[in-house]
């Protein structure tokens, strides 16, 4: 069986495993103690020189990056799609992967960490420059995601892991009061997927963590 290194807060280590839950591949979930520096330890940066989750084992392969993770978890089932074959299929997922890589992403995760992670961590006062800043970014992002999910159920067509990737960045947006009132589409989407069982049984860990 994989293993999964995994810290249960992570919106990295969410995507992953909420992609093998939707294709039905067992991991066993090792959790790593980010806050007790478990990932400095030397067998931890053996695996991962950067010192983050997730971290995939199989067998003697080690792979991490969560988007890496995620292809390669899809290409262990290539008849449900997850990463298509077809090249221009591929690439638009590849686009909106690398667009919550870049840009939607850190800035979601930004204004969640200022808004609501810095508290419940301890780690201080919200610096309301960086929340105003990172703002005008998550409306900017939200607005493109907003016309790219027009007409669509799914952010490439059909699902696929960029619609993991891009969900996992909104896992805290209503302890960050990110609004979606305005965006229809991204409303729609995010409950859609959100009510998938694959998506409840990943996020089920994070429930717990903050008490629902």
């Amino acid at each position: 069986m994989m293993k999964l290194y995994n810290a249960n807060f992570s919106p990295n280590a969410l995507r992953v495993r909420a992609v093998a839950l939707e294709l039905g591949i067992d991991l066993e979930i090792i959790e790593v103690n980010l806050r007790g520096g478990e990932n400095r330890s030397i067998e931890f940066l053996a695996m991962n020189p950067n010192a983050k989750v997730p971290v995939l084992v199989d067998g003697d392969f080690v792979v991490w990056e969560s988007r890496a993770i995620n292809s390669y978890l899809a290409s262990k089932k290539p008849e449900r799609g997850l990463y298509p074959d077809d090249p221009k299929a591929r690439a638009t997922v590849d686009q909106w992967l690398y667009w919550q890589t870049i840009h939607l992403g850190p800035a979601m995760q930004k204004l969640s960490f200022e808004r609501f992670l810095k508290g419940k961590f301890g780690m201080g006062e919200p610096d309301q420059s960086v929340v105003d800043s990172e703002l005008k970014n998550v409306d900017q992002f939200l607005a493109v995601l907003e016309i790219g999910l027009e007409g669509k159920d799914w952010i490439a067509g059909d699902l696929s892991v960029a619609d993991f990737a891009l969900a996992s960045t909104f896992m805290y947006r209503v302890q960050s009061d990110i609004s979606l009132d305005d965006l229809p589409n991204v409303a729609a989407w995010i409950e859609r997927l959100e009510a998938r069982a694959s998506w409840k049984d990943a996020f089920a860990p994070v429930l717990a963590l903050f008490g629902g």
